[in-house]
């Protein structure tokens, strides 16, 4: 079984991928990781939920307040080292939905 690893080869056939500037496709695929990073974390969240820790280490107040914030930086983390290949799925819709607003006509041109 080989790991899942996003590829940018799949939007390498989208209608508008070269019509996009670098900054407009880097600020889509930074919002697309961005997205995947929060699902991950998401996604996290139960299985921490019925941990319990133990003294001296941990547990407390500081614990349950921080907790959320190391789930999304796992969320984070687990993207930049490739994720699950949503954000790659995300930046595809982008692009697509881009493309669509694009090449529609404007209601003043129906006039």
């Amino acid at each position: 079984m080989t790991p899942m690893a996003p590829s940018v080869d799949m939007l390498r056939g989208a209608p508008s991928l070269a019509a996009l500037s670098g900054g407009d496709e880097a600020r889509i695929r930074r919002t697309a990781q961005e997205f995947e990073a929060t699902f991950v974390a998401q996604m996290l969240r139960p299985m921490f939920e019925g941990l319990s820790t133990e003294a001296p280490f941990g547990g407390g107040h500081a614990e349950e307040t921080w907790r959320g914030f190391m789930i999304d930086e796992m969320g984070k983390q687990i993207t930049r080292s490739g994720g699950i290949g949503l954000a790659d799925q995300v930046m595809a819709e982008m692009i697509r939905m881009q493309s669509e607003q694009s090449t529609a006509p404007s209601q003043g041109d129906a006039a």
